[in-house]
């Protein structure tokens, strides 16, 4: 086999390399194959030749009624399913890919989910990619596409990485027989991976035991099997209390160990222990120092500044820290030198890299001082604070490749006190790309950011999602809408802020300027059309994508304006997101976006010139200011846990046993297995007694004295 497989690998290569040879001698296009025949998502092919010029086409076909044969190819695309990629694989040689756009899971019963499949043969049809030069087909590639869908199990499309915990402190795990991930081992009934119908075919043939998952449960010489019905006085004084993790089946597939007892709550602070070293970094983890301890820079943590906090492996952060200051700062983090932040990291791969500090010079001052108090004629002045440190990460997989810091230094002057805003920000890159963490896996998690995006149709990457945020309004210092920052919108938390805008009475004059400038204003806050349905969103599959709604505002209303005021200013942007829980993962409920809606309420605004401050209705340039504000609301959509309640169960509640104080149906319920209110032997004891005497009342009543009579 190895022989035939060595004569037959050269024999193709050089039947590649003629037709290639060929065909540039000859200005002409193939492909090789031709003709394929598909049974999985991904299919590919090379297109040989003089391919500089060739535009490539796909569509679906199906051959003629009445002769059965393919039509010609054709230049013009069609709407498929399958989504069409190509890469150079050489001077003259193209590598050309179909990859299926559609899920193969195979849809459940009574499921609405148009991205599945309806029957186990899910995709049954042919394709033809053309490659045209001029307008004119050249060349033609027949697909015939027969996929089957996938059998999936319910709780396969989570992404959250397995914890294995570590087998010497377990009895056997939860089901010793589930040796294939996720597929369904026979026989294995206690495998999660397996369906309820393929259950079904071997739900009589279960394995046995231990490794089947059957543990019998704790021994009765355990103190925790004590029960207050049936256990004797002297059992708390003789019984083992032992972990239950210390099982004797443990020796059955392992090496068998016992766990030390737990110590119990003590009084003495605890002694933290340095940071273990750390061989490669994952997101998340703390960059070390070449001495193992911890790399920090000032964060924000419980609402204020914490000087030594810990940096994060891929995790971006941008804050600000107010200071007040009475004097010239002399220590960190506002006095610093290059030598002490010129430091050595560990890289994450054995190595180290060192941060490489560039100096600049803050020209306007205003972006760093909020207010000052001046009460003395002579200023203090403060040189080489320093006002932002700016950290710009290199990574590439598990570490770092460099580190560059951007000190930003600056000059005080004031009097008594002054209030300082520094910023510290940290950001990494992978080459020249931003890293974007996800905001949940799969389902979003509160407090994480809304993920958004936009249609990339111009970029490398065309057809797929880039990734933006939804924003609201964040003032700072005089609160004005030409100083306020905006700042995401979270998941699961509802907001609502807003700036202010000096409008003067010449402004009112020109509504129609007024309402567009607030109008860009408030657009500026969303550029996204898209939002993420979940918190790990795939850019490429649109699937994962929802619409953002936009009330549009009606133009063709007439506007009620005067001289000195306008109606129908936007003033108000309201964000409303509709969420609902989609699953759960280890117990936690995966929160998916439904659908995001985006309105707009209309503000009539009007000089007040009654009474108080009247300048701004005589003076044209003076200025009043109005709020201009956005907010955001979720909204849960509440799930169906059962069918619909008949109208017999709504209105007939005379035997409905939760909303009626005397329960019918249950009259011989002390009767049954299910009443512990005493032993068995004598509830049924009782109940016989009961009916002894019923039926001793009913012939010796009226209705049987009567019928003895009527027979006599």
């Amino acid at each position: 086999m190895a022989h035939t497989l060595g004569l037959f690998l050269p024999r193709q290569l050089s039947r590649v390399m003629l037709l290639i040879a060929w065909a540039h001698t000859q200005n002409l296009v193939v492909f090789q194959p031709s003709r394929l025949t598909a049974t999985g998502p991904d299919v590919s092919a090379l297109l040989l030749g003089h391919t500089s010029d060739t535009v490539l086409s796909l569509r679906s076909v199906s051959p003629s009624n009445t002769t059965g044969l393919i039509g010609s190819p054709s230049c013009g695309n069609g709407v498929t399913q399958w989504v069409l990629t190509t890469e150079q694989a050489g001077k003259n040689a193209v590598w050309v890919q179909l990859r299926l756009r559609k899920n193969l899971r195979l849809c459940g019963k009574n499921e609405t989910d148009a991205d599945c499949c309806p029957k186990p043969l899910c995709v049954l049809e042919t394709l033809q990619v053309s490659a045209c030069v001029g307008g004119t087909p050249r060349a033609s590639l027949l697909i015939q596409a027969e996929i089957h869908a996938r059998l999936v199990p319910a709780n396969a499309g989570a992404g959250n990485k397995t914890i294995i915990p570590n087998q010497v402190y377990q009895p056997l795990g939860s089901c010793p027989c589930d040796l294939t991930f996720r597929a369904c081992d026979i026989r294995c009934c206690c495998d999660k991976d397996c369906s309820v119908e393929e259950v079904k075919l071997f739900v009589s043939h279960c394995l046995p035991g231990p490794f089947g998952g059957q543990v019998p449960a704790a021994p009765g010489y355990q103190c925790s099997e004590q029960s207050s019905a049936n256990s004797p006085d002297w059992f708390p004084f003789l019984c083992v209390n032992s972990p239950p993790e210390n099982s004797p089946y443990l020796g059955l597939f392992y090496q068998g160990d016992t766990i030390t007892s737990k110590p119990g709550p003590s009084f003495q602070s605890p002694v933290l222990s340095a940071p273990l070293p750390v061989r490669a970094y994952i997101q998340g983890s703390p960059i070390l120092l070449l001495t193992d301890q911890y790399f920090t820079i000032p964060q924000r943590g419980l609402e204020q500044c914490v000087n030594n906090a810990p940096v994060p492996f891929l995790e971006n952060f941008n804050v600000n820290c107010v200071t007040i200051l009475r004097s010239c700062p002399a220590g960190l983090p506002l006095q610093t030198q290059p030598t002490n932040l010129s430091i050595t990291l560990k890289d994450g791969q054995g190595g180290d890299v060192v941060v490489d500090v560039i100096d600049e010079v803050a020209i306007d001052m205003s972006l760093f001082i909020s207010n000052t108090v001046a009460t003395l004629d002579e200023g203090l002045v403060c040189e080489n604070v320093t006002l932002a440190l700016d950290y710009t990460f290199y990574w590439k997989g598990n570490g770092l490749t460099n580190v560059t810091l951007t000190r930003t230094l600056g000059t005080i002057t004031f009097n008594t006190s002054v209030a300082l805003t520094t910023r510290y920000s940290a950001v990494f890159l992978n080459g020249d790309l931003m890293s974007e963490p996800n905001s949940g896996n799969p389902g979003y998690q509160v407090g994480r950011p809304v993920i958004a995006g936009t249609l990339d149709t111009l970029g490398n990457k065309s057809g797929s999602v880039q990734r933006t945020s939804l924003n609201v309004w964040k003032p700072v210092s005089d609160g004005l809408c030409s100083t306020a920052e905006s700042k995401p919108v979270l998941f699961g938390e509802n907001s609502t802020s807003g700036c202010l805008l000096p409008v003067s009475r010449q402004d009112l004059t020109r509504c129609d300027l007024l309402r567009d400038a607030v109008t860009s204003l408030q657009a500026a806050l969303i550029t996204a059309t898209y939002v993420a349905k979940s918190g790990n969103p795939d850019p490429l599959i649109m699937t994962d994508w929802a619409n953002i709604s936009f009330v549009t505002l009606n133009s063709s209303t007439t506007m009620d304006d005067t001289t000195s005021s306008c109606s129908g200013v936007p003033s108000h942007q309201h964000i409303h997101v509709l969420s609902l829980i989609t699953g759960m993962v280890e117990g936690r409920a995966q929160r998916d976006i439904h659908s995001l809606l985006v309105s707009y309420t209309l503000s009539h605004w009007a000089l007040d010139c009654g009474g108080g401050d009247s300048s701004p209705c005589m003076d044209p340039l003076e200025t009043k200011l109005f709020p201009i504000t956005s907010s955001v609301t979720f909204t849960d959509i509440p799930i169906s846990t059962g069918p619909p309640k008949t109208r017999f169960q709504v209105n007939f509640t005379e035997y409905d046993c939760n909303r009626n104080n005397v329960c019918w149906p249950e009259l011989a319920f002390p009767m049954t297995k299910y009443y512990t209110g005493e032993p068995y032997s004598q509830s049924l004891a009782k109940g016989l007694i009961l009916i002894f005497f019923f039926i001793t009342a009913s012939i010796l009543g009226t209705p049987w004295r009567q019928i003895r009579q009527a027979w006599a």
